[in-house]
């Protein structure tokens, strides 16, 4: 597998409006008809995919194995939002990424996130085992 072409420094942002469908309350996550955190974690999760995904071999994809956020601030419905991901270490197929959130008037969160590169069909043929073990 070559991965010479995912180096720290990579970057990439995703944008979203706050909807009713991505409030705490639609989630569950909470009462109020503000952004979720799972909402904004999910939106940093996409940006830190998105910096190496172009950079991967064929056959390769990311996997989310850990998030350490602070949701520092609350966002209404209407608001848009975005979250912005930079990887900051590479130790063999780990990626580690320095993640932040914004809205329109400020920073509404930030933390890490560590990603795993894994090759797409071995991986499937793995978890679809699950289903076969169940039964």
């Amino acid at each position: 597998m070559d991965l010479k072409n995912i180096q720290a420094g990579l970057t990439a942002e995703t944008t979203d409006i706050v909807t009713d469908k991505n409030t705490a309350y639609a989630l569950g996550s909470g009462g109020l008809a503000v952004f979720a955190t799972p909402a904004m974690i999910a939106l940093m999760e996409k940006a830190a995919f998105a910096a190496v995904a172009d950079h991967l071999p064929p056959g390769c994809s990311t996997v989310g194995t850990e998030v350490s956020i602070k949701h520092l601030s609350a966002t209404p419905t209407g608001m848009k939002v975005f979250a912005r991901a930079e990887l900051l270490n590479m130790e063999g197929r780990v990626l580690s990424f320095k993640v932040e959130a914004f809205d329109e008037a400020g920073k509404t969160g930030e933390g890490s996130h560590t990603r795993f590169i894994i090759e797409v069909e071995k991986f499937m043929s793995k978890t679809e085992k699950k289903n076969l073990e169940k039964r």
